[in-house]
C-alpha cells in the first residue's frame, strides 16, 4: 500500500471532514500516513491524531517560519513528544528564505538545535528547504547530518544538489509538483535518483497534483504522483508503490516501539 510520508491533517483545511477523510484512506490504498508538525499549535494536534488513528504516525518540530516560537521550554516539549510511541521523526525543520519571516541567523540557530535533538532521540529528520540551498547543505554537513538520516521534503533543487544529499544517505520526498507541466527540474531528479531513495508525499493540504492543482490536496491523490514517477522511470506503478513503501518503513519505522 502507499505510504504517505508528509501531510498536515491537523490543518484547518480539514476541519469539516477530517474524520471521514482519514477513515477512507486504507480502503483506498493509503496504508500509512505521517502527520508532520510545523507550528507550536500543531504539536498537540499531531499527538492527538496519531493517538486516534492506528495507521497514522507523528513528526515533531517547528518549521523555519515558526522558530520565533522556539525557546528552551518548547525544546523540552519537543523532546518529550519525540519519546511518544509512534513518533517517527523530528520535523519539519530547516530553512526558508522565500518568506523570510524569521531572520536567517535565527533560523540557522534553531535548525542546528533541532538537528541535534534528532540525534539525541535517535529519530530521522524531515527537512524543509526553500530558496536556501547553500545554507541548508552547509549546516547539515557541519552538523554531520549523515549520521542522523532523513528526507529532504518536497525536493525542489537541481539534480546536482540531489546527488549531494543522496551521497549523504538522505531520501528525497516527491509529491504533486512532479505532475506540473513546468516541473522539468524535479522530473530530471526523479529520473536520475535510485527508486530506493524516493519517498511519496503530498504536503496536504498544499501542492495538489494535476488534475487537482490549486485545490485542497490529500493523500488520496498520491496515485497521480505514483503514475508520473512510473512514467518517468519506465516501470510499473506497483513497483513504485512497493519500493517507496519499503523505503519509508526503513527510514521511519525502525524506531517504532
Amino acid at each position: 500500500m502507499i505510504f504517505e510520508t508528509h501531510a498536515h491533517y491537523d490543518d484547518e483545511a480539514f476541519d469539516e471532514d477530517r474524520a471521514s477523510l482519514l477513515c477512507s484512506m486504507q480502503e483506498n490504498g493509503i496504508g500509512r500516513i505521517i502527520n508532520v508538525s510545523a507550528s507550536l499549535e500543531s504539536l498537540a494536534r499531531t499527538s492527538e491524531l496519531m493517538e486516534s488513528y492506528p495507521f497514522l504516525y507523528g513528526a515533531f518540530g517547528l518549521h523555519p517560519d515558526e522558530v520565533g516560537d522556539l525557546n528552551e521550554a518548547v525544546m523540552e516539549q519537543l523532546y518529550m513528544r519525540c519519546q511518544k510511541e509512534k513518533a517517527v521523526a523530528v520535523g519539519e525543520i530547516g530553512l526558508d528564505y522565500y518568506w523570510d519571516k524569521e531572520s536567517h541567523d535565527q533560523q540557522i540557530y534553531w535548525f542546528r538545535r533541532q538537528l541535534n535533538l534528532a540525534r539525541e532521540v535517535h529519530l530521522p529528520v524531515i527537512i524543509h528547504s526553500r530558496d536556501a540551498a547553500a545554507d541548508t547543505l552547509r549546516v547539515m554537513r557541519e552538523e554531520k547530518s549523515e549520521e542522523i538520516g532523513g528526507v529532504i521534503h518536497c525536493f525542489s533543487y537541481s539534480r546536482e544538489m540531489a546527488e549531494q544529499y543522496l551521497a549523504m544517505g538522505f531520501y528525497l520526498g516527491i509529491g504533486g509538483v512532479v505532475t506540473f507541466k513546468n516541473a522539468r527540474k524535479i522530473r530530471e531528479v526523479v529520473e536520475a535518483a535510485p527508486l530506493d531513495r524516493l519517498l511519496l508525499e503530498t504536503d496536504s493540504p498544499y501542492l495538489a497534483p494535476v488534475p487537482y492543482r490549486g485545490k485542497r490536496n490529500c493523500s488520496l491523490y498520491l496515485p497521480y504522483v505514483v503514475e508520473k514517477i512510473a512514467e518517468i522511470k519506465g516501470i510499473c506503478e506497483e513497483e513504485v508503490i512497493a519500493v517507496t513503501e519499503k523505503n519509508a518503513e526503513r527510514l521511519f519505522l525502525k524506531e517504532v516501539k
